[in-house]
């Protein structure tokens, strides 16, 4: 009797509960560090803005001293970086973006609401409220405050945000060192082989291309050990030799049943292995184990065995190892947004396995599907912006609804 299939949120909490974030953290530039994971929370160690600034380009003013029919003189000019005198009564100061307000002042009021007279004077037009254009002290990060917590990614708005508080450097998670291999005698490298010079049965090893630019896309410095022959010692060598510096080994192929599939055998060798039938289509088939490093128990590397076919190899990585290595470096918020969309296409073969169908969202706002979705298929993952997350044995119909990942969640 067959095993029921893993679902893939048991799947997904089995493998993260064995991705302990890894040792050693990395001091690196601000400049340098999108992308990086935080090791540690950043608490501000001042307001920002420090001072009371203008937003606006224009005068300050003291509200009080503003009179219908009025002109006032202008009593000194306040550009950003300097350090105004008290406002006197009576009068107002030209003041540009970004500059000190100066005190006595309680409102800022934009250029194009004032006249310049021709003795100086400026006129004020409209009425004035206390506090307006003025960006207050610590309107946007307040001293002591916790801005950005341990556990997340970088992007450009984090790190001009660490910039704003002084930071020239960060504490950020080790990258993982990934070894990525595949196994295969039918798999050619391009380059190698003219395409009218392939022999009978061959094929060029895509896989490996997309799997590297992803787990580098993920922060990991990836060794890539070319393509290991269909025999066992072979196998065996290069999964003993890939364990001795990396963390994880990410293979394509080599964990189905087949009887020139040697990865299953070289790893229980050399450590444990357990092949999950996973409830993914397209995937299904995934390993995970480790491998000893040096023989020692409990030192090792992490292995994960992905199915050859390339869609659902692609699609088996998002899921599964996409979030197993963000969580090696710490991250704790990894689920992809998704949003509600409406479908403008016909599935009729519901599957009894959830489904992820490559689609992309056309300029009406509708999905649209790509017409052949087989696993070997490369071209639907380029032609789509998205997957469409299907439950088991539903058939879906133009104008229904449908849960849409976008592929831009996924690819970061």
């Amino acid at each position: 009797m067959r095993a029921p299939l893993k679902s893939l949120d048991d799947a997904l909490a089995e493998l993260l509960g064995c991705a302990n974030t890894l040792d050693g953290v990395d001091t690196v530039a601000t400049f340098d560090a999108d992308g990086r994971v935080l090791a540690q929370d950043l608490v501000s160690a001042l307001q920002v803005p420090s001072f009371d600034n203008s937003a606006m380009d224009g005068y300050a003013v003291r509200c009080a001293d503003l009179a219908a029919g009025v002109a006032l003189p202008v009593s000194q000019r306040i550009p950003a970086g300097s350090s105004p005198a008290p406002l006197a009564a009576q009068t107002l100061a030209r003041i540009f973006t970004g500059a000190p307000v100066p005190s006595g002042a309680d409102a800022v009021v934009m250029q194009e609401d004032c006249v310049l007279q021709a003795d100086g004077r400026v006129m004020v037009n409209g009425p004035v409220t206390a506090g307006q254009w003025i960006r207050r002290s610590g309107e946007d990060i307040e001293l002591g405050a916790t801005i950005l917590l341990k556990g997340e990614r970088l992007s450009p708005a984090e790190l001009g945000l660490a910039a704003s508080m002084g930071m020239n450097s960060l504490q950020v998670a080790r990258r993982p060192k990934v070894a990525l291999f595949s196994t295969g005698d039918e798999l050619v490298m391009p380059g190698e082989v003219a395409p009218q010079d392939m022999r009978p049965g061959a094929i060029y090893n895509s896989n490996r291309f997309f799997l590297k630019a992803l787990l580098t896309r993920l922060g990991c410095e990836v060794t890539d050990l070319g393509i290991v022959p269909d025999q066992r010692q072979a196998t065996i060598d290069a999964l003993a030799g890939a364990a001795q510096q990396h963390d994880l080994i990410l293979t394509s192929g080599g964990v189905s049943v087949g009887e020139e599939d040697h990865v299953k055998p070289a790893v229980q060798v050399l450590g444990q292995l357990d092949l999950w039938q996973i409830n993914l289509k397209p995937g299904k088939p995934f390993a995970y184990g480790y491998v000893r490093r040096g023989g020692v128990n409990g030192q090792g590397a992490h292995f994960i065995g992905l199915p050859g076919n390339p869609v659902s190899g692609f699609v088996t990585f998002l899921m599964l190892v996409r979030p197993f290595v963000l969580r090696l470096q710490g991250v704790s918020q990894f689920a992809p947004l998704s949003i509600v969309a409406t479908s403008g296409f016909t599935w009729v073969r519901a599957d009894k396995r959830r489904e992820f169908l490559r689609v992309r969202l056309n300029a009406a706002g509708v999905l649209e599907l790509f017409p052949n979705q087989s696993a070997a298929v490369l071209t639907s993952v380029a032609w789509g912006d998205g997957l469409v997350d299907n439950p088991p044995g539903q058939t879906i119909a133009p104008g229904d609804t449908v849960r849409f990942i976008p592929l831009t969640e996924l690819l970061s």
